[in-house]
């Protein structure tokens, strides 16, 4: 990958059942300086690339397929950012919504949001999907919400800072389940697991650079909770459960994403109702929040947020406003307004190629 170029790679919702106006995944040229992004590709004949994951060395991307059931590898041409389909591979499953490497880089673990299973899809030296081998079913008693917890419902499956345990927030179980990869064999077995509240759903998770601390986003209560983690067994105990809505807010939100910035100082957090960017302070010896700023998401449904590689500017995914809304991160981490705005249809998931001697995101 050409060091001196930054590209972001855009997936979305492409289908009438999910109320889709976009088509394919969209390619930018970023500025670093001034954030702005300029539109260089489109790549059709896609439906729902929904989620997105470059590899380390910022030369493969890879996408699921929500509503259906396979994940896709691409090439990127290092100089212009480009993609090409490489191939495709069945997840084993339903409704696949998030994909995340192992720390070798040698799997990509799918979680099927629709029919509770797991699986790991090995990947070839030429950056190809393998087929895996055996799928993990994902099984816990469900919660008491009579619509959004039909089924167990894996909604994400990150790989944990010290690159030992997938962990898995099933938002229809009210739990949170710690898998190991067993790399002889491509399967994933459970080795923990947490209980959340009643109806909390469970949806996104991420962990502190160098603290063992967990952050979960709760999508159906609109909650943040604080876990700490065992660093030998990957089991997390609750410390702290906040709102991650204002306090005078009495609307119907939900809870979508959530990222700790890199120098472990604060949680952001995305609102869906509110519409806003949520973002709370680490205490620095307990590692619980208190809430900082609420900055409006400035378009509906900001399903999905995050950082350029350098940490400079935060982009929303604004799935039901059609639109990407930039904000520059300012002294402390708080979030200052600018005019960078990209319409497209129905954002899902925006993704970067890597810095000089960074990695992506869940290899770190």
């Amino acid at each position: 990958m050409n060091t001196n170029r930054l590209f972001a790679y855009v997936g979305s919702y492409t289908t009438p059942e999910r109320q889709g106006r976009g088509n394919g995944i969209n390619v930018y040229r970023v500025d670093p300086r001034s954030g702005a992004f300029r539109h260089i590709q489109h790549l059709a004949g896609l439906e729902n690339p929904s989620f997105l994951a470059l590899n380390a060395a910022g030369t493969r991307l890879y996408s699921v397929h929500g509503d259906r059931s396979e994940a896709t590898s691409y090439t990127i041409d290092p100089e212009t950012g480009h993609i090409a389909v490489l191939n495709r591979q069945p997840t084993g499953g339903f409704n696949p919504i998030h994909l995340a490497f192992d720390a070798t880089g040698r799997f990509l673990v799918v979680s099927n949001y629709g029919s509770d299973s797991i699986a790991a899809l090995p990947i070839g030296r030429d950056g190809a999907l393998g087929a895996y081998t055996t799928l993990t079913a994902v099984t816990a008693p469900l919660g008491p919400h009579r619509v959004e917890q039909k089924n167990v419902r894996p909604h994400h499956n990150p790989l944990d800072r010290q690159g030992r345990y997938f962990y898995l927030p099933c938002k229809g179980s009210d739990c949170v389940i710690g898998y190991r990869l067993d790399k002889r064999r491509g399967v994933l077995v459970e080795a923990n697991r947490v209980t959340a509240r009643p109806s909390a759903g469970p949806r996104h998770i991420d962990f502190h650079p160098s603290k063992a601390l967990a952050y979960v986003i709760n999508e159906l209560d609109s909650t943040i909770t604080t876990y700490r983690q065992d660093r030998s067994s990957g089991q997390l105990t609750p410390l702290q459960t906040v709102p991650s809505t204002p306090s005078d807010f009495t609307g119907y939100s939900t809870g979508a994403e959530i990222w700790v910035d890199r120098a472990g100082r604060n949680v952001y957090v995305s609102n869906r109702g509110h519409d806003s960017i949520g973002v709370f302070g680490i205490d620095a010896r307990k590692g619980t929040l208190t809430p900082r700023q609420w900055v409006p998401t400035k378009g509906g449904t900001p399903r999905f947020f995050a950082f350029d590689p350098a940490q400079r500017f935060l982009y929303v995914a604004n799935q039901g406003g059609d639109s990407i809304v930039g904000y520059r991160v300012g002294r402390g981490g708080m979030l200052v307004p600018t005019r960078l705005q990209v319409k497209v249809g129905s954002p899902a998931c925006i993704v970067f190629s890597p810095l000089p001697g960074k990695l992506p995101r869940g290899l770190s």
